[in-house]
């Protein structure tokens, strides 16, 4: 049966928050996602909440229900609480009705079966939560296996990033691993190495792209350093026919992440 909780200074509630905070979520090896939508899309691919929190007055919605019955049925902990206290979990003024608590779900680079798809992105030292949240989403659309990162990227367990990929958190592989160890790893086997940059004449739709291909995006403000850059199979750029000189990071790799698709759909 769910529990009951509704003072704030409850050890659950106070645990549960701080894992807005990176530190005790890397601690707890915990993150904190919100929503019907995304416990839905979490639950379909065979992910469930350790915690779960509902809002009492949605007690009765049928996927409240199931959850609920799912969770308790794995020995996890059911909580029905106040929206005041959602709001102090979420950060939000109008939080979700749902909160699910989940172990993080990061895969080792070694691990990676890169013969599993077609399309996989790299993303180096990506600082916006939004736009990693984003380029999960893309992956997911796409079917890419995965996202990544290089270096110190965002957080991608972080309440802001798990927001923006809308669920896909839960549908991709994601690898936190470091330039000199991912080079190694690539080269071992197929795969062709593709980078976005100004720093090239080729159009990104004139390359004829192998599988797998790997999408390389950099840091928002600086793009990829120049010793990257050197290291990539193929560097291709936009057409920016405005005043803008350059896509935001997430758009970028939505625009390749299809045109590749494309590519790879007519073959």
């Amino acid at each position: 049966m769910p529990r009951e909780i509704t003072a704030f200074s409850n050890e659950t509630v106070k645990r549960v928050r701080s894992l807005r905070d990176k530190k005790h979520r890397r601690r707890e090896g915990l993150f904190l996602a919100e929503g019907l939508r995304i416990l839905t899309e979490a639950e379909e691919v065979g992910h469930l909440p350790e915690i779960l929190f509902y809002a009492k007055a949605s007690a009765e919605h049928p996927i409240v229900q199931r959850l609920t019955a799912a969770v308790e049925d794995m020995g996890g902990d059911v909580i029905e609480t106040i929206p005041d206290i959602l709001h102090k979990l979420s950060g939000k003024d109008n939080p979700q009705t749902v909160i699910g608590v989940y172990a993080e779900r990061l895969t080792p680079l070694k691990a990676i079966d890169r013969s599993l798809a077609d399309i996989w992105i790299v993303a180096q030292s990506l600082r916006d939560p939004g736009n990693l949240g984003t380029i999960l989403r893309t992956g997911d659309a796409v079917g890419a296996g995965g996202l990544i990162l290089i270096d110190d990227c965002v957080d991608p367990f972080s309440v802001e990033a798990v927001r923006a990929s809308m669920g896909a958190l839960f549908t991709q592989s994601i690898v936190q691993t470091r330039w000199e160890d991912f080079v190694p790893w690539l080269r071992e086997g197929p795969g062709q190495l593709i980078g976005t940059s100004l720093n090239t004449d080729t159009d990104y739709q004139t390359p004829v792209y192998d599988r797998p291909a790997f999408i390389m995006v950099g840091n928002e403000a600086r793009g990829l350093p120049p010793e990257y850059e050197a290291e990539c199979d193929l560097l291709v750029k936009m057409p920016m026919r405005g005043k803008a000189d350059s896509l935001n990071a997430a758009v970028a790799t939505a625009v390749m992440a299809y045109e590749i698709l494309n590519q790879h759909r007519r073959a």
